[in-house]
């Protein structure tokens, strides 16, 4: 993303792109980005986007160490509710071999009116997941996320690898930077 809107004339960083659009949906980043330019950016610029994303996929993509060692041992419904759209989900799940775990259950911001931090795509997951919000477990990396969960009464779990920690009330939940220390935290929940 940083790379494109370098090219289309919005210099961004890599970290600026991160705390700009990480966890969000693509029309509330083509907003950012027409804030932004203060124009409307090129009429290719998703298709661009994904391309480019889905190449670096094929190549880059990896799950995350020690993540189909949780998901195995996590014995309770699972659920994806992103921001992306299912074109991404499906991709990035099946290259990481990650699609098993959510068969039937995988939720996009396309689904719902507002995308994170609105906390309409976490109630819409675990409304379909006949779960009540509070009783409810988010998993997440993202401060968009961290906020849709904390709004929507669930216990979030935040995958630190930028320091968002600050973001989860102390009642709702807490950071962790391994997936080998996942199962023991929730297991303390």
């Amino acid at each position: 993303m940083s790379e494109l809107l370098t090219e289309i004339g919005l210099p961004t960083t890599y970290e600026k792109s991160l705390e700009l659009f990480l966890g969000k949906s693509w029309e509330d980043s083509l907003k950012t980005i027409e804030n932004l330019l203060g124009n409307k950016p090129p009429e290719n610029l998703l298709d661009e986007y994904i391309n480019r994303m889905f190449k670096l996929f094929e190549t880059d993509l990896k799950a995350v160490d020690g993540i189909s060692e949780v998901l195995n041992n996590l014995h309770f419904p699972k659920c994806v509710a992103s921001s992306g759209p299912y074109e991404k989900i499906y991709k990035t799940l099946g290259i990481t071999e990650l699609i098993s775990f959510f068969e039937g259950n995988i939720f996009s911001a396309v689904d719902v009116k507002n995308g994170k931090p609105s906390p309409d795509l976490f109630l819409y997951a675990a409304n379909k997941m006949n779960s009540k919000p509070e009783n409810s477990l988010v998993i997440e990396d993202s401060p968009a996320g961290i906020k849709a969960a904390v709004m929507a009464n669930m216990k979030v779990l935040a995958f630190d690898q930028f320091g968002y920690n600050h973001l989860i009330p102390s009642n709702r939940g807490k950071s962790f930077s391994s997936m080998k220390d996942l199962i023991k935290i929730i297991d303390d929940l």
